[in-house]
This record gives structure tokens, sequence and C-alpha cells, in this order.
């Protein structure tokens, strides 16, 4: 049956279609009792708002369900950018977020945060020891023990390399020096690297902060009291004085002086005698650098040596030294002064170990010089060798091959055994001056020196020993057997007008008579 044109239904049919065009898909038209054709249509129309609405929904959900994994995965994205990948723990940019924070609570009224700068002792030598795997569970396991040793309002952070750091919030110079401590002793117990224990000891930087710290005068103050810290020793704590900040200076003023001195006359080498204890003749001589500071005056080589390492001057710092010797034993050599066994001794650094054309560059000296390779000794620290990595062995078996001698320097310091030494391309052992006490300390030990020199001896190495200040060391010495030494007692290290005088005097020094010399 047809509708009236003035059927009311059709403008609500009308309007409902208005409405639901416009996206009010919960609208809804009343059929009449009549059950006509307009009210068929009408039912179309509300069925096909109510399969509107579920599509909607539908829709309206996914979107829901994609906006909240578009989220997580900000907020995944966000934790991951202020995280440390390796150990899990907060990374810098993370850091320097939760110490502005702290220090905006501290200027609202709230105690001051302090910061602790770590950074592990030698931990080098586990990377080239045992490998990178080895130092990132080394590194995963350190993280693991500072998470237990701080209170859980603080953080730890990692900031790269072995460099970690802990952010105490509402702290004291107790408070600090508290967590700071536990760290040290939770880092004091060894871990298992395979075969192998590493003891991730560190030296820790201090700092309470002031209102007028910012995040990075922060970070900056307290890594200042880390590198002090690192001068002074193993697992020391140091806490920030302003002092320190000139100290940083200074240091960084000497590393490009240090650049600029090599190759010149600020830098010279002196020559301490090596001498054969049997009959006191010179056998060969040390080769030891000196940096005479225009301003400064003479700067030892525990200071730049070190120095020289750690801003990446050592290998010309070795190189020069090499070629200043090499050269004047060719000149000491020409005007006879010397024996054909006459040996000079030379010390290079582990990092020069690394360097793949050491060898070559010692090659070229050689030939240069027309220098018998066996007449040139490198020292090589016990230290060194024993936390070598394959390039290093390389380098040493690589001199072996030229026909450069090589000695343990500094041995009996505690790194190695004679058993583990004999596997090495190594000559001789020059054993550590501690072995050697002056009697009147009560510490002198003949039979203990005999025993290593024994070992030594045993393992087919020759000996040398430094470090002898006594006539009693000397003659004792000269008593073992086929020994060589050098020390005050024979003559401090002197510069090469002095040993060529000395060379020249032809003279052979008596150990009833060295100690004039």
């Amino acid at each position: 049956m047809a509708a009236d044109a003035g059927d009311p239904r059709l403008a609500m049919l009308v309007d409902g279609i208005v409405r639901l065009s416009r996206g009010d898909l919960g609208s809804r038209i009343v059929p009449s009792p009549a059950r006509d054709d307009v009210d068929a249509v009408i039912t179309g129309v509300n069925l096909l708002a109510e399969e509107l609405e579920l599509v909607y929904r539908q829709f309206e959900k996914r979107v829901e369900n994609r906006t909240a994994m578009l989220h997580q995965a900000h907020l995944d994205m966000k934790r991951m950018a202020m995280t440390d990948a390796l150990t899990g723990l907060s990374n810098r940019v993370d850091l320097v977020e939760k110490i502005e924070k702290a220090l905006s609570a501290q200027r609202d009224g709230s105690p001051p945060p302090a910061l602790l700068l770590l950074d592990l002792d030698s931990f080098k030598n586990v990377n080239d020891r045992f490998g990178h795997d080895a130092g990132d569970d080394v590194l995963r396991e350190v993280a693991e023990r500072l998470r237990g040793a701080v209170r859980t309002t603080d953080t730890v952070a990692r900031l790269g390399g072995d460099e970690f750091a802990i952010l105490v919030t509402q702290a004291t110079m107790e408070v600090a020096l508290g967590v700071a401590n536990r760290a040290l002793d939770v880092l004091s117990k060894s871990i298992d690297v395979g075969e192998f224990d590493v003891h991730p000891r560190a030296s820790i930087g201090l700092r309470v902060a002031t209102e007028e710290h910012t995040a990075e005068s922060l970070l900056h103050e307290a890594d200042t009291a880390m590198y002090a810290a690192k001068n002074e020793g193993r697992s020391a704590i140091k806490a920030f004085e302003p002092v320190m900040l000139y100290d940083r200076q200074l240091r960084t003023l000497m590393a490009s002086e240090l650049r600029d001195a090599i190759g010149t006359d600020q830098l010279c080498v002196h020559y301490q005698p090596i001498v054969n204890l049997r009959d006191g003749s010179i056998n060969g001589v040390e080769v030891l650098v000196r940096w005479a500071h225009p301003t400064r005056g003479m700067i030892s080589p525990e200071s730049f040596i070190p120095l020289a390492e750690e801003i990446g001057a050592i290998s010309d710092l070795d190189r020069w030294v090499m070629a200043t010797a090499l050269q004047q034993y060719a000149i000491w050599r020409a005007a006879r002064l010397i024996p054909e066994d006459f040996q000079i001794r030379v010390n290079i650094s582990a990092i020069e170990l690394r360097q793949l054309d050491m060898v070559d560059f010692v090659r070229g000296l050689l030939k240069r010089m027309s220098m018998p390779p066996r007449s040139l000794v490198i020292e090589i620290t016990e230290s060194a060798l024993v936390s070598g990595g394959e390039v290093e062995t390389y380098s040493l078996l690589s001199f072996k091959q030229l026909g450069v001698c090589i000695e343990i320097d500094d041995f009996g310091t505690g790194y190695s055994s004679i058993s583990y030494l004999r596997k090495l391309p190594v000559d001789m052992v020059k054993v550590d001056r501690s072995i050697l006490r002056e009697p009147a300390t009560g510490s002198w030990q003949p039979e203990f020196v005999a025993a290593v020199f024994q070992l030594i001896r045993a393992a087919g190495l020759g000996a040398v020993f430094e470090g002898i200040e006594t006539q009693e060391q000397a003659e004792f010495l000269r008593s073992l057997g086929d020994v060589s030494g050098q020390g005050f007692f024979f003559s401090k290290p002197l510069p090469e007008p002095e040993v060529t005088a000395l060379l020249l005097s032809g003279s052979a020094l008596p150990l009833p008579q060295v100690g004039q010399h």
C-alpha cells in the first residue's frame, strides 16, 4: 500500500537518513504498526544503520589498538633511547635528565643529589687477554652488582666503555660515601671468566651537588674527581676539591706541550750502564727518556709516559727514543768504543706492540744504522706480555725472527710465573728492584733472590738485576754465576757525553771500586 504524501513517517524517514549521512549511527526510526512499504524502508534503514555502526565500532577498535601499539612503540623507543643496550642500565641521556630533575627538586627545598663516577681499573687487560665477549660478560655482571649496591631511589648508569655512574638522590657526603664504599665492596669479589677470575676493581670520583650546579658541571666535577682517584691507585674514592680542576687543566696543558716536545731538544735520553758482575765490564746500557721542560724543569718519566699513552702520543715518543738510541749506538760502534756483545736496551709500550708497522720500523732502523739485530734488546713490561693478545704475540714473534732480543722488564711484580714465560719468545728477564732490599730494612733475603735466579736460569733465560744499591747486594749476585745488573751502586743514568767518556776510558768497573762512579 502506497504512503500518503502527508504521511509523517516520510518526514521521519528523510530526517533519519540525513542524520545517518552525518554520522549519527546510533539514531533509529521507530516503525509504525501498519507494517507497510514505508515501514519496510524504515526497517531497512535501521538495519543499515546497525551495520554501519558495527563496522564503525570495529574500525574504532582497530584504530584504538593501533594507537595503543604506536604509543607502546613510542615508549619502547624512548626506553631504548634512555637505556644502555649491553647492560640495561640508564645511559648518559637518561642520567642527565634525572640529574636535572634532582637539581630542580633541590632548588625547591629537597636535599641535594650526589654523583659518583666509576671507572674500572685495568679493564682493557680483560678485553685484550680474554676477548670482548668476556669483557661484555664482566660489564653485565658489574652492572648487576652496582644495582644491588644502591637504594631504590638511586640511578645506576653506564656512560660507555668501562665507565659507570651512580646518581644518589637526597644525599649527604656520608650517604654518598656509603654508596661508594658498597660499590667498591661488591666489585672486590672476583668474576668467573672461563677458567680465570677477574677482579673488577674501580676508581670512584664523588661530587655532592650545590645550588649552582648544572647537570653538565656536576658530571664534569665528578669526572675530575674520578681522574684524581685513578691517579692515586686501585680501588680509590676521591671527593671533588676545587684544586683538582687546576690539576686537570695543568695535565691538559702538559699534554699539549708534550706533543710539541717530542722530537725537539726538550726531550733527551740518558743511559744507565748494565754491568757484567763477574768482572765489572759494561756490556750494555738501558735507554731512559727525560723531559727538560723550559719552565717546569726536569719532569720524571713516571709523569709524562702515562700521559703520552693517554693522549695517543706514546708511539711517536717510543719511536723517537728508539731512533735516537740506535743512532747513538752507531756512533759508539763506529768509534770502536763498545765490544761486539754490547747491547742497547729500549723500552717500548704495550700499545706500540699493537702497531702492525712497528717491526718494519725497527727493521728499517737496524738496516740504516748497520746494527746487528742481537745488539738491540726490546724491554716489555711483564704485565704487557701476560695481557697481550694475538697482535702483540705476532709482534714479539716477528721481533724474534728478526733477531732482536726480548727482555721482560719489572719481573717479580706479581703478574705471571716462570712456567708461563717459558711459552713466550723471551730471551732475558730483568728482575724488579723490589726483589732486592736494603739489608738495613731487615727484608734482605739472599736465599729468595738466589731461588729467583735459579728459576730464571732453569727456564733457559738470561738474568739482569736492577736496583743494585749496595756492595753486599753486588757481591752476592756475583756469587750466583753469570749475572748482569744495574743500579746506583754502579752508576745513575747518565747523559750521552758522560757515558761516552766512561766508554772512552776503557776501564772496567771492578766491584770493590764501582761506588766511585
